[in-house]
């Protein structure tokens, strides 16, 4: 099946409202790509460019930030830092990805341990949601390159479907000291290389996939991720500046149980 205009509406929505909560962006896209009947090389390949146009709204929504750091690096000490933590942050996740990347897709690309992973992801949001109080890092400035090197290990997490790049991140974040807002902010800022290098290694890799008709669709999705993943995190940065991840956790957990209930009844395919 190719990419139509109907799956590539609801795919680039779903990708948009779920890419930067702890809900697992890749795990909804599958489910909702196995709902749709779409699944394949082609739909793997859809999937990891639409996270790419939801990358560009958080570029968008840090643009001060980030202009201010490609301006000040060669001479401000804090603009390389954060350079050099981004990159350690991602190179766990790029390593283990490019080892590992066809195994993941032809055996963990599935409702079930997607489902799985949903919900062992919501139990350990559960058990570290409690430790705001303790932390000691509330301000990009205060993480340092070995703490930003753990949390990529941490994101490295994510290469499993359902995982939740954002989730493994803020445990991770979390667990290391960080307060909620500022574990949140730099899933956010980890995602920037992250989903940018697997945007344009799968276009490379998969442009015999992504011509003709499926340009136009494929064009609609990423707009509509671009759209809906700004709203997201806006909203996002709100809620957690007041709110715990309790919510998102037992979303999780409901929602993995409601996969794997569908599944056993025949509701979803491969």
């Amino acid at each position: 099946m190719t990419l139509d205009w109907f799956t590539a509406l609801v795919l680039g929505i779903v990708e948009g409202l779920t890419e930067f909560l702890p809900v697992s962006s890749t795990g909804h896209l599958i489910l909702a790509g196995s709902l749709l009947g779409y699944h394949g090389p082609q739909a793997v390949a859809v999937e990891i460019v639409i996270q790419g146009a939801a990358i560009l709204a958080v570029c968008w929504e840090y643009r001060q930030m980030l202009t201010r750091t490609a301006l000040t690096f060669m001479h401000e000490p804090s603009s390389r830092r954060f350079m050099l933590n981004l990159a350690l942050g991602f190179l766990p996740l790029a390593v283990l990805g490019l080892a590992f990347a066809d195994q993941i897709e032809q055996y963990l690309f599935q409702p079930v341990p997607v489902a799985i992973a949903l919900i062992i992801g919501g139990v350990l949001i559960l058990l570290v949601d409690r430790r705001e109080a303790a932390a000691t890092l509330k301000f990009a400035d205060d993480v340092r390159p070995a703490t930003a090197f753990r949390l990529g290990l941490w994101q490295s997490l994510a290469l499993i479907p359902g995982t939740s790049r954002a989730a493994a991140t803020i445990i991770g974040g979390v667990l290391m000291g960080m307060s909620r807002r500022l574990a949140t902010e730099y899933s956010f800022f980890l995602a920037i290389p992250t989903l940018i290098a697997a945007t344009l290694y799968k276009l490379v890799e998969s442009r015999d996939l992504l011509t003709g008709d499926v340009i136009g669709p494929l064009l609609l999705s990423a707009a509509l991720s671009f759209i809906t993943a700004l709203v997201a995190v806006r909203g996002f940065i709100r809620y957690v500046s007041s709110h715990s991840f309790a919510a998102f956790a037992w979303y999780r957990i409901v929602f993995g149980g409601v996969v794997l209930a569908a599944y056993a009844a025949g509701w979803l395919g491969p």
